[in-house]
């Protein structure tokens, strides 16, 4: 079991670790991040990193307690560091504690250092090439999976905690189990490395000790002392301390000395190690701790106390007489024990990429010249070239570049708009607004030509007078295009300044104008694969008209103050109420624009040209006011028809649809009459002016005509549909829901109608 496992729940891909990691030993998964043991050193600075805390200690507690529960004689080692992390008892408690929880010896870790102190000064003595200590189970990984080119630079010497592990087993057989305690996570790799495995059974940290006090509500402080089993140690105790090795193992040393040297803390190690690797320092020795303030700085630390405090700890330990109880099995000549241990090439090879995969990971995330790569670092890579090898490897992706991701938040807005667009669509859908009322045979002209073009890629101009649905004209092509699953994108050329509409359409780059602070895409980017429709085309300027003509000739758009073009696929719908004709005479508006969107024309027929559709017109619009108001209006009177007919609507379906709704305020009961319209129709009704006082005064008066002629018309389409109230919504042009309504209005939901229904549907 590795000793560094993830928590796949709880990781939230934050890159700490990696960030962290002083050898890129994490590999970036899927969903969470994950520890490459191969690689691994077990510095533990993920764990300590980690946000969500998902990188945990694989626990060893079960184990240990299954080991204390067995007939088995367990031994429990201390590392020199314990009384830094146990502050609040005295070792002679801690003693206790451990032989109540069933270990039956308790032991100082300090024993092992000084079994190793004489094996270190007579490697100094006899070496020719510049020594790396091999106390610290980290840097030994380091040089093994890392720096195998040091591996001869070693001491050969056991750790302190496979010394005492070796020397217990020597002196109480091979059949006791050892347990060994301290803050160092490297130490519970070292246990399963060939060279060292059997030494030790079990290593556990400080906290992990502590949980199995508090499983049994054990208070140290509350028991007596106990004494230390073995022999007792003395300068293997400041062992811990920063540079604490130099005193425990007799070697004297000078602050000016270049021969022997020491380094604490992960910088500090990495730059000696890469120096050694390269040739450029040769000193005699190079004590190396990978924790910053030596041992009582490990991963396993107890975080509450300063350096200073468990520094003070470990020398007040050091000068104090402890518990010691030199039982007679540790009073003879010790036994001759090999400390010594050769080291493994476990180098772990990577693939290593070529120039040019280096280059596709690095264009992937928009790094096309060495300007673009920012080396930020957010990663957790120097650089971007090293991200991208470790892309290339496996070890890292894409999703890591923050750069990179920012720019793909840039192209989600995008991708928001089209959304936007298609729900404004369904929308519109949902509530009729999509379908294009009348009965007339100017109507029906036009929307003939809308599906003829509708779905083919050809450019459309849309003509007509203000407020004839040339917006809705635009959205039924998009409706019968091809590209109806993609968005479509409405600019109304008139309300947007010249130098505003340009920056909308075809996006800007950071800097280009006052107020752009970043880069932004345009319109016609985010419409790619669908429509755009440019509403009253005929205002736009010159400039405009030229950078439009390159979009519809090219197929590209350039930001402003942008360089290079991006290429977009995108059908063009234009609308005017102005003659352009006129335009390019008179030279207002492009030629060539003008015979490049004059390719379909369709012509929206004024409402003064739809008579035959008013009436329907009126009672569509009147629907949808009184879903809008929610107000229970039943009809129009029938003058208010005839007044309407006879009206000249010059503001077109627009006008016609506010009018409606302000008669639909207007009204007090549950019929619109001639005068909740304004008074030009009642002007253009003068024949009937006379009883529009009169009529007004009667507020449940119903419109018996009007109602007995929508009657029939609903009748007729049930009956044109066979009953199908679907099929007879679809033939009336108007929304299925809408049909219901009427079809409760009117009492129709008799048992012939379901019958029908039952049989169709």
């Amino acid at each position: 079991m590795y000793p560094i496992v993830t928590l796949t729940d709880q990781c939230r891909k934050c890159y700490s670790c990696v960030r962290s990691c002083p050898v890129k030993a994490i590999k970036v998964e899927r969903s969470y991040t994950e520890i490459i043991f191969e690689r691994c050193i077990g510095c533990g600075n993920c764990l300590s990193t980690c946000p969500q805390h998902a990188k945990v200690i694989a626990d060893k507690v079960g184990e240990t307690e299954a080991l204390l529960a067995s007939d088995a004689r367990v031994v429990a080692v201390l590392g020199c560091s314990f009384p830094s992390y146990f502050h609040y008892a005295t070792p002679g408690q801690l003693s206790a504690g451990l032989k109540l929880l069933g270990f039956a010896e308790v032991h100082e870790g300090a024993e092992g250092v000084e079994l190793i102190a004489e094996e270190y000064r007579e490697a100094i003595g006899k070496s020719e090439v510049p020594l790396i200590s091999s106390h610290c189970p980290a840097v030994v990984d380091l040089i093994e999976r890392h720096y195998p080119q040091l591996i001869g630079n070693l001491v050969g010497v056991v750790t302190h905690m496979v010394a005492a592990g070796r020397y217990l087993k020597k002196v109480l057989g091979d059949q006791v189990k050892i347990a060994y305690i301290s803050s160092c996570i490297a130490g519970k790799f070292e246990v399963q490395a060939e060279e060292t495995k059997g030494a030790v059974d079990v290593v556990l940290t400080y906290r992990e000790l502590e949980s199995m006090f508090k499983a049994r509500s054990m208070d140290l402080q509350s028991l007596d002392d106990a004494p230390f089993d073995g022999n007792e140690p003395h300068l293997g105790r400041v062992f811990s301390l920063s540079q604490g090795s130099f005193q425990a193992f007799g070697i004297e040393t000078d602050p000016l000395d270049t021969e022997i040297v020491t380094a604490e803390g992960e910088v500090n190690v990495m730059g000696i190690v890469k120096d050694l690797a390269q040739g450029r320092i040769s000193p005699k020795l190079v004590d190396l701790r990978f924790c910053y303030d030596g041992c009582i700085g490990g991963p396993g630390r107890n975080q509450a106390l300063t350096e200073f405090s468990r520094r003070n700890l470990v020398i007040n330990h050091f000068r104090k007489k402890t518990p010691y109880l030199t039982r007679p099995v540790y009073k003879k000549a010790h036994p001759a024990v090999s400390l010594s241990r050769t080291f493994a090439d476990r180098f772990a090879k990577l693939p290593t990429p070529k120039g040019g995969d280096v280059k596709k990971i690095l264009q992937a995330t928009n790094k096309f010249t060495q300007k673009d790569e920012l080396n930020c670092r957010t990663c957790g890579y120097n650089t971007c070239r090293e991200y991208a090898v470790a892309v290339y490897q496996g070890l890292a992706d894409l999703e890591m570049c923050l750069p990179h991701n920012l720019q793909q938040l840039e192209e989600e807005r995008g991708r928001l708009i089209q959304k936007y667009e298609l729900a404004k669509r369904e929308l519109d859908r949902e509530y009729g607004d999509e379908f294009i009322v009348g009965s007339d045979r100017n109507t029906h002209e036009a929307l003939d030509q809308i599906k003829q073009v509708g779905p083919t890629p050809t450019t459309v101009l849309l003509r007509g007078e203000s407020g004839t649905g040339k917006e809705l004209a635009a959205r039924a092509i998009h409706r019968y295009s091809k590209r109806n699953d993609k968005p479509l994108v409405t600019v109304n050329c008139t309300t947007i300044t010249d130098s505003l509409l340009e920056s909308e359409l075809f996006g800007h780059k950071k800097g280009s104008f006052t107020g752009a602070l970043a880069d932004k895409k345009g319109l016609f980017e985010a419409a790619d694969g669908g429509t755009i429709f440019l509403d009253e085309i005929g205002d736009i300027t010159p400039k405009l008209q030229a950078e439009l003509l390159r979009v519809l000739d090219m197929g590209e758009v350039r930001p402003v103050g942008g360089t290079t073009a991006k290429r977009v696929d995108v059908r063009l719908i234009a609308a005017t109420n102005k003659p352009l004709e006129e335009g390019v005479r008179d030279g207002w508006f492009r030629e060539d624009l003008y015979y490049r969107l004059n390719v379909f024309s369709i012509t929206m027929p004024p409402l003064r040209d739809r008579v035959e559709s008013i009436p329907m017109l009126a009672h569509h619009f009147l629907e949808k006011a009184r879903q809008k108001l929610n107000k229970n209006i039943v009809g129009i009177e029938e003058r208010a028809i005839n007044a309407m007919v006879k009206y000249p609507w010059p503001g077109n379906i627009r006008e016609m649809q506010n009018v409606i709704e302000r008669a639909a305020v207007l009204t007090h009961d549950e019929v619109v009459k001639l005068g909740n319209l304004p008074l030009a129709f009642a002007e253009s009704y003068a024949d009937e002016a006379e009883n529009v006082i009169d009529l007004r005064s009667f507020k449940k008066e119903r419109e018996p005509h009007v109602l007995r002629v929508e009657k029939k018309l609903i009748q007729r389409y049930l009956a044109d549909a066979g009953g199908n109230v679907s099929k007879a919504a679809q033939l009336a042009n108007i929304p299925r829901r809408s049909f219901y309504r009427l079809l409760d209005k009117h009492g129709l939901k008799g048992r012939t109608i379901r019958a029908r229904e039952g049989e169709e549907d």
